[in-house]
């Protein structure tokens, strides 16, 4: 008797062993965030990429016809720039006929790859993405590659510690739009005799921490002395942001308070919200009337004009380009790899600089 229920124990032993095993890596996939990311909806050319972006997968999924779920992953969903660009990506992926989840990552890097995580459990069809750490790159573009899921960088790049891009990136031409900023700063202070004068100052808003904002600053750099040599560089000044309008208004302010004797300031920047930031810090300093601020995007300066009017803002003027250029351009460089081709690596938007004389004119319903 004691040999039959040995027998019978190590049988059902056996069989229990058997029932939780063969569960791979599906029985680590967390499904359950899916519906939040669901609801999150309503709301800056060498080689090719490597068989890491997921062309293997994107073009089996082509093949099929099957409607797929493709995600924008944006660093920091709630700013203006990112809202703008995910509703131009979601119209590009509904226009392919598969559905666009929209996640905010707030500017968070554990939230970030949580909406990785989820993209890839959820079996995305492939991810648009603005990383808030460039240096969970490698990290972010290795998952993706396991999974067989293509991935684009849009705005800021996937790339190495040495900045070579390891995924495709869409963008604005960084270095371009700083000169372009640069050279409207340089006539305006020719134009109205700031080039000499002791009382007037620059600053430019910096970002040195991301890697499609530091050729921003070296464009407006480069190009404002070399149209301005005389004017001397000791009035030349930078502060660190982290992009937002808080931190661009403290770190603007910290300089205008460390410099009393500068009373007439030209400003320019490496995003739209630092320059919004310092035209707010201006205004409480009670320096705006002789201010000239030169923003990065001209998606809140319009918000200035239309609002105040030209002459109720220090925003003179904004380097504009199209945030749907990048969010639709994104969409149609993952198309390119779903397909199964093989698209540039760069892909960059130029700019044109606007004011308030022109800026309806240049941007249409963008200027609305």
């Amino acid at each position: 008797m004691k040999k039959l229920t040995a027998l019978f124990l190590a049988a059902a032993m056996t069989f229990s062993l058997a029932a939780c095993g063969g569960s791979g890596d599906s029985g680590k996939k967390d499904t359950t965030a899916a519906p939040a990311q669901t609801e999150a909806q309503g709301q800056d050319t060498t080689a090719a990429p490597e068989a890491g972006t997921g062309a293997a997968a994107g073009t089996d999924a082509a093949a099929s016809g099957e409607k797929g779920v493709v995600y924008g992953i944006y660093k920091a969903g709630d700013q203006t720039w990112f809202i703008d660009e995910g509703a131009a990506a979601k119209a590009a992926v509904e226009a392919n006929g598969d559905e666009f989840i929209f996640v905010d990552a707030k500017m968070s890097p554990e939230e970030y790859l949580k909406a990785i995580d989820n993209a890839i459990a959820n079996k995305a069809k492939g991810i648009v993405t603005c990383i808030p750490d460039q240096t969970m790159s490698q990290a972010v573009v290795d998952k993706c590659k396991e999974a067989n899921i293509p991935i684009v960088a849009a705005d800021d790049a996937l790339q190495t510690d040495a900045g070579d891009k390891i995924a495709p990136w869409v963008g604005i031409n960084a270095y371009v739009i700083g000169q372009a900023n640069g050279d409207w700063l340089a006539a305006y202070a020719k134009d109205n005799d700031l080039v000499a004068d002791e009382k007037c100052g620059l600053l430019i808003m910096t970002m040195d921490t991301v890697s499609s904002c530091v050729p921003r600053a070296e464009g407006e750099y480069d190009n404002f002395t070399a149209a301005c040599p005389d004017f001397d560089t000791a009035r030349i000044f930078k502060a660190d942001y982290d992009g937002t309008v808080e931190k661009g208004n403290t770190a603007a302010a910290a300089v205008f308070t460390a410099h009393p004797e500068i009373t007439k300031w030209l400003v320019t920047g490496a995003n739209e919200e630092g320059t919004i930031g310092a035209v707010r810090a201006l205004e409480t300093a009670g320096l705006q009337n002789d201010a000239c601020v030169v923003g990065l995007g001209a998606y809140m300066a319009k918000d200035e004009w239309n609002d105040k009017g030209a002459d109720g803002t220090c925003m003179k003027a904004s380097a504009y380009f199209s945030s749907d250029s990048v969010g639709k351009g994104s969409v149609d460089v993952l198309y390119d790899i779903i397909n199964g081709n093989e698209p540039a690596m760069e892909t960059a938007v130029d700019a044109v600089v606007v004011t308030p004389e022109t800026y309806k004119e240049v941007m249409g319903k963008a200027a609305e």
